[in-house]
């Protein structure tokens, strides 16, 4: 009798084990999707934020920093025409008017979801256009330390999400979402996006090599609201850790 009450015992504190081990592994699996819709929530309502603006025209001054602390300025202008829909992208027109060596070069871009965002870029020197290969998005463009595909939108069905938890950043508070890149050949495994609970605008992105190391930050200041509601940085400045370069859109 001794012996068929132990192993009772035994089977029982087997089954509590096997119970606590399953119920834990559902939790994880439970805390996974969480995380995961979470971080796909809130980056869709700061991508829905932006809504509406139909389309956007920018002037701009670009400064090159190299690790020296020598500085160089081109100014240039962006056109923007908003999506139709979220299965498509928005239309982009960037083109410098100084200095000299890079005036009238442009860079037309169409952002796609999971394929690769259509670039053309026209060099006037050589009176062609250019398209730009999927493999070569990561590359710098004109010398600044934004590739190819830094200046195409960053459209919500592009990448996959995990919430990460909330912080504070430049005095807000942010929610900070990993976002993982589904498009062929981006330059980055992942992405760190902080995101204000206020008016929902990404204030820093953390960008990482192939490698999984970090490679850039970019930075979003200067914020001004237009037609009530639609967002704008007009400070923006992405710094190379591992060039110590940096360049500043104004």
């Amino acid at each position: 009798m001794l012996k068929i009450n132990q192993l009772k015992k035994a089977a029982k504190s087997a089954l509590v084990g096997s119970a606590l081990v399953v119920g834990a592994g559902f939790s994880a699996a439970y805390a996974d999707e969480a995380s995961v819709a979470k971080g796909h929530e809130i980056a869709a309502r700061s991508d829905r934020s932006d809504n509406g603006f139909i389309s956007s025209e920018v002037s701009a001054v670009m400064t090159l920093t190299n690790k020296a602390g020598k500085t160089s300025t081109r100014e240039l202008s962006f056109k923007t025409l908003e999506r139709e829909n979220e299965n498509v992208g928005d239309k982009g027109l960037t083109v410098f008017s100084t200095p000299r060596d890079v005036k009238g070069t442009a860079l037309l871009s169409h952002a796609q979801i999971l394929t690769p965002d259509n670039q053309w870029l026209y060099l006037p020197a050589l009176k062609r256009v250019k398209r730009i290969s999927s493999a070569n998005k990561s590359g710098p463009f004109v010398g600044s330390e934004f590739a190819f595909e830094d200046f195409t939108s960053t459209e919500l069905n592009k990448y996959s999400y995990d919430y990460v938890g909330e912080d504070t950043f430049g005095g807000l508070r942010v929610d900070v979402v990993e976002r993982f890149p589904l498009y062929e050949k981006s330059g980055y495994t992942k992405q760190v996006a902080l995101i204000d609970q206020d008016v929902f605008q990404t204030r820093k992105i953390d960008f990482y090599d192939r490698k999984g190391a970090h490679l850039k930050t970019l930075t979003f200041g200067d914020f001004r609201e237009y037609d009530g509601g639609i967002w704008r940085a007009h400070t923006l400045e992405m710094v190379n850790h591992q060039t110590n370069k940096s360049t500043t859109l104004t």
